[in-house]
């Protein structure tokens, strides 16, 4: 097992700054989740920096619910809300994900808004060179994902009732301002690389393209695979789903390609390992989305603005640390990866024409 795995798969004992009323939550699942009965024993699960989520055992069945965390929270953040919304709208689709049961927005019951979901037993996977494999196996893996994604790029929102999920035009324009309220409403220090980007990325915005369902988080460690084959049972964690460019949403699924290990593939041979090699993945992405071609300065553009909204994101998890209601013990090391990320961005715009 690698290190990633042994520190982010399992569950452990409820922190403290996330406990709640178990009882209340009990009587709120007998009212509102079908054929719900018995105790419930509750677990939290080790990974995620965001919303924490928990493992619910009640006889032989088992639920999960992810809830908003405590404490005062950035503008927009946290949206369970969404995530219920966009996985029971995608329930008859081809795109993989649990079942939802109900949502509380009612704060009362236990501090926050949550809802409740199957779990969907199977493997969660946290090294994107995925240690232990044949080559054979790795790259069945990374063409199953790179197939999930594009099967939901390939929704047409209206058909699916998610026409208003998102605002029409200007996503990229939107996205960046966006994320640089968001990078400052977080800033925990001053950053002159991220400084930079957010004077430059307004000024080089790529053409708009149809929006479609963007997951905004679409990753490794964000599908569960079957517990022995190379299939997606389920996409998890869509708190960032909105309607948006595809494109965007793709390149920030391959920024594993620039990141580094632990959790990127930077430095690593990846046609020994089996992984295709980010070109090759695009072009089999390109493929199943109708073959058009992409101009490699656009493709460094979306890489470069995926690269400062994830300085946004890790900003949020150095501010939750520094609050105390950080999801994850590791979120102060996790947020430290800001100011390399953020000039390495500024780095690759650079080289943009």
């Amino acid at each position: 097992m690698s290190d990633a795995q042994a520190q982010f798969s399992g569950t452990r004992a409820v922190a403290p700054q996330h406990a709640f009323d178990v009882g209340a939550l009990q009587a709120w699942m007998r009212s509102h989740v079908p054929g719900f009965e018995g105790a419930l024993e509750v677990e939290q699960f080790k990974g995620g920096q965001s919303n924490p989520t928990f493992r619910l055992t009640a006889g032989e069945r088992r639920f999960v619910m992810r809830r908003k965390p405590a404490g005062q929270l950035l503008p927009s953040a946290h949206a369970v809300e969404r995530e219920f919304r966009v996985m029971r709208a995608l329930a008859d689709t081809g795109v993989p994900v649990p079942r939802v049961h109900a949502l509380c927005e009612d704060a009362a019951v236990i501090g926050s808004a949550f809802y409740v979901m199957d779990c969907v037993e199977g493997r969660i996977l946290w090294d994107p060179a995925l240690p232990g494999m044949a080559p054979a196996e790795r790259a069945a893996h990374y063409e199953e994902m790179n197939r999930v994604i594009a099967a939901l790029h390939g929704v047409d929102p209206a058909t699916v009732g998610l026409s208003d999920y998102g605002r029409p035009g200007h996503y990229i324009e939107r996205q960046v301002a966006r994320w640089t309220r968001q990078y400052r409403a977080a800033e925990t220090e001053p950053i002159a690389a991220a400084n930079a980007l957010i004077d430059w990325l307004p000024r080089h915005l790529p053409a708009a393209v149809p929006a479609r369902i963007v997951h905004g988080d679409f990753r490794l460690d964000n599908v569960v695979f079957h517990p022995t084959q190379p299939r997606i049972l389920a996409v998890l964690d869509w708190e960032l789903s909105t309607l948006g460019d595809p494109l965007a949403d793709f390149a920030y699924h391959c920024m594993r390609w620039r990141l580094p290990a632990p959790g990127g593939l930077a430095g690593a041979d990846v046609q020994a390992l089996g992984i295709p090699p980010e070109a090759e993945y695009l072009r089999r992405y390109l493929e199943r989305m109708g073959g058009a071609a992409l101009d490699d300065d656009c493709w460094s553009y979306y890489l470069v603005f995926n690269m400062f909204r994830l300085v946004g994101i890790l900003q949020g998890v150095a501010h939750r640390a520094l609050q105390g209601n950080a999801s994850s013990a590791q979120a102060v090391e996790t947020g430290k990866r800001a100011r390399p990320l953020a000039e390495q961005a500024w780095a690759l715009a650079q080289t943009i024409r």
